[in-house]
C-alpha cells in the first residue's frame, strides 16, 4: 500500500486545471512539458507519488522535483525548465583543430601499423600527444568527444569510400562517340547497311556442385528451397556475347578461357550471321584480345566487315551489353548448381536461347550530348 505523501496538496484554479489538461493532451508540445502536466494533474486528484510513477511510467525523483516546483512557485514554474547559462566548453577551439588536423593524416605518419584511424586510436593518440602539443583539454578525451569534434567538421577519417580516378585523356570524346552511336539507332539514323552490336566477356562463370540434394519446398514445413551449406568448385567458364542493339539478339559463345582465338571465332560468327553487305559496328572495351596480333590479321582478311568503337579505360559501363550480364545474373545464372562444367556450358547456351526467343531491345536513355559534362 502506497505511503500517503507528507507534501501539501495542489490546489488548482479552473484556468490552470484546464491549462494542464490541455497540454496533457498535445500533440506538439514537448514530451517532458507534457509529462509535467500529467504529474501535476494526478497529483492534484490526490493520487500518492508511487502510483503517479506507476502510471505514467516515470521515477520518482522526477515527480519529486515537479510537484515541489509547482507548491513553491506554481504550475507555470513546474512547466518550464529553469533557465541556466550554457556551461562553457571544456575543449577549446585549438584542440578542436589539433584533432580535426590529426584525422586528416594517415596513423602511418605517426609510426603505427594501421593504415586508416579508428575513433579509439584516435582518442589514444590525442590524449597521449594532445597535452604536448599544448592542448591540456585533451588529457581525458574520450572516444566519444572524439566523435562530437569530428561530426562537427562532416569528417570521417575511420571510413573508407572508393572512387575511380579517370585515367583515359580521351574519356568524355571517347563517351561522346559511344553516345553518339546510340543515339543514332534510337533515332533510327544508322545506315541501311550497318548494324550495330556490343560486345564484352563475363569471365569467371563458377560451376558448383551441389554435395547433397536441393529439398524442394514443403507447405507447413520449409516455405524455401532447402540447400547445403557444401559444395564443389567445379571450374569457371566465360561467356563472349554481342548484343545486336536494333534487334535485342544475343550471339554468345561460352569458353573455358578468353584469348585472341575465342574472340576471333565470335567475330566468325558475326560474319556468318549477318549478310555480307553489312557494316558491323563493334562496341567493346580495350581488352588485349581485342586489338592482338592475330585478331588484327583476322580482320585484315575482312577489309570494311567490321568498324571498332572503343569504350573509354575503366568506361565499361557505357557498353549496354553489360545490362544484358546483369539480367543474366538475375535471372538463369542465380544460385545455379550443375553436375559437370558441360552441363554449365550448356545451360548459359540455354539462357541465351531462351533470351533470344523474347528478345528485348536494349536502350541507352538520357542522351545530352550539347552539354560537355553529359
Amino acid at each position: 500500500m502506497s505511503r500517503t505523501s507528507l507534501r501539501a496538496k495542489l490546489q488548482l484554479t479552473e484556468e490552470e486545471r484546464s491549462q494542464l489538461e490541455q497540454m496533457s493532451r498535445a500533440r506538439k508540445a514537448p514530451l517532458r512539458e507534457i509529462h509535467r502536466a500529467q504529474i501535476l494533474l494526478h497529483y492534484a486528484q490526490g493520487r500518492p507519488i508511487m502510483e503517479i510513477s506507476s502510471l505514467l511510467k516515470i521515477g520518482r525523483p522526477a515527480i519529486y522535483k515537479c510537484v515541489d516546483k509547482a507548491l513553491a512557485a506554481g504550475v507555470e514554474t513546474a512547466l518550464k525548465d529553469k533557465y541556466h547559462k550554457a556551461k562553457e566548453p571544456t575543449i577549446t577551439e585549438e584542440a578542436k583543430s589539433y584533432v580535426t588536423n590529426l584525422g586528416c593524416t594517415k596513423p602511418t605518419e605517426h609510426g603505427y601499423a594501421a593504415e586508416i584511424w579508428s575513433l579509439s586510436s584516435l582518442a589514444r593518440h590525442a590524449r597521449k600527444h594532445g597535452v604536448a602539443a599544448g592542448h591540456t583539454c585533451l588529457e581525458n578525451a574520450a572516444k566519444a568527444t572524439i566523435q562530437r569534434i569530428l561530426k562537427s567538421q562532416v569528417l570521417q577519417p575511420h571510413k573508407v569510400r572508393y572512387y575511380l580516378e579517370k585515367r583515359d585523356p580521351q574519356f568524355e570524346p571517347k563517351m561522346r562517340e559511344i553516345l553518339t552511336v546510340y543515339k543514332e539507332i534510337a533515332l533510327d539514323q544508322q545506315g541501311d547497311n550497318q548494324v550495330t552490336v556490343s560486345v564484352d566477356e563475363k569471365p569467371g562463370i563458377q560451376g558448383i556442385r551441389n554435395i547433397a540434394p536441393d529439398l524442394p519446398p514443403e507447405a507447413r514445413k520449409h516455405p524455401q528451397t532447402a540447400r547445403d551449406y557444401e559444395y564443389k568448385r567445379l571450374g569457371t567458364l566465360s561467356l563472349l556475347a554481342a548484343l545486336d542493339l536494333q534487334t535485342g539478339h544475343v550471339i554468345g559463345q561460352v569458353h573455358p578461357r578468353h584469348r585472341s582465338r575465342e574472340f576471333i571465332s565470335l567475330l566468325k560468327e558475326l560474319d556468318t550471321y549477318y549478310p555480307a553487305e553489312c557494316t558491323i559496328r563493334i562496341i567493346l572495351d580495350n581488352h588485349s584480345a581485342h586489338i592482338s596480333r592475330e585478331t588484327m590479321a583476322f580482320l585484315a582478311t575482312r577489309p570494311n566487315r567490321f568498324v571498332y568503337v572503343h569504350t573509354p579505360k575503366h568506361g565499361s559501363w557505357l557498353n549496354l551489353v553489360e545490362t544484358l550480364f546483369g539480367k543474366m545474373a538475375r535471372t538463369f545464372l542465380k544460385h545455379i548448381r550443375v553436375q559437370s562444367i558441360e552441363e554449365l556450358q550448356e545451360r548459359i547456351l540455354r539462357g541465351i536461347a531462351e533470351i533470344n526467343a523474347a528478345p528485348v531491345v536494349h536502350r541507352w536513355k538520357k542522351f545530352d550530348l550539347a552539354e560537355p559534362n553529359m
